[in-house]
């Protein structure tokens, strides 16, 4: 294991040097900050509680960016390394492929939880400093939104290491990945909506529409953090679907958990059949 801690302290010395950490951070302070006070303004007109509108806003900011930062991270942390003949040189060592892949997971996935928690932080802080009064629910539901989100990273970075161990190329992960991103954030539910547009309940019933939400991770984190306290599932316009979700928080984390572990784990068995 303390060749896997060394890999991931070189992932993280190298997204420091390359400024992915201070690009990636930077980016997620920058719109969390802009949602959170354009979108908290008109608050005290309306009674909604300030800090859940930003989970309401940084949840869906986080659907379609943290996916996306994911991919581009881990799409080309094998077939790159391979390209480059670094990998070779890194197998010579007394290290295992699985150690190799996990240190690799664990750097990127400590790159992305403090971008994601400095950023997300900074927004709920100057929130605070704003004298504005959030209540103890409120500070749960935003910690438990920070927890998926990084949660939500992991799953797409597990994805990007498949789509790395598999391809030949770093051009071909590349366009595989930005494909999955398509597929998963804007397509699924789009045609999702329209096949029960189509059925109109005659086949597709609550519990399958359910289960089909459980093949996407998006999906999955949206139904965490929309439903995941009152005030919250009434401002995003969800209190409906939370009333008759049958899906429990344990079953969504679970869920989730599994997005991660099972790309991983593809992974694995892929790069260690894949010849150098």
């Amino acid at each position: 294991m303390t060749n896997a801690l060394v890999i991931a302290g070189k992932e993280i010395q190298e997204g420091v040097r390359n400024r992915w950490v201070l690009a990636t951070t930077l980016l997620l302070a920058a719109l969390a900050l802009t949602l959170t006070f354009l979108g908290s303004a008109p608050t005290g007109s309306v009674g909604v509680r300030a800090l859940d509108v930003v989970i309401v806003s940084l949840s869906s900011l986080t659907i379609f960016l943290l996916p996306l930062i994911g991919l581009l991270i881990a799409h080309d942390a094998i077939v790159g390394e391979m390209e480059r003949g670094t990998m070779l040189l890194l197998l010579s060592y007394p290290v295992g492929r699985w150690q190799v892949l996990i240190g690799k997971f664990v750097g990127h996935l400590a790159i992305l939880a403090f971008a994601t928690v400095i950023g997300y932080g900074a927004a709920a802080a100057a929130l605070a400093a704003t004298g504005v009064s959030i209540d103890a629910e409120s500070w749960v539901a935003f910690a438990s939104m920070i927890g998926s989100s990084v949660l939500l990273g992991a799953a797409f970075v597990s994805v990007g290491y498949l789509i790395s161990a598999l391809v030949r190329d770093r051009g071909t992960a590349a366009g595989i990945a930005i494909g999955i991103w398509l597929l998963l954030v804007l397509i699924f539910d789009m045609a999702l909506l329209g096949l029960l547009a189509v059925d109109q309940g005659r086949v597709i019933t609550a519990p399958v529409v359910e289960a089909l939400l459980l093949l996407n991770p998006a999906d999955i984190y949206r139904l965490l953090n929309l439903t995941a306290s009152d005030n919250v599932s009434m401002f995003a316009g969800m209190a409906g679907l939370a009333d008759n979700l049958s899906l429990g928080r344990n079953v969504l984390l679970l869920a989730l958990g599994t997005w991660v572990a099972v790309p991983l784990g593809l992974a694995a068995v892929a790069f260690s059949r894949r010849e150098l």
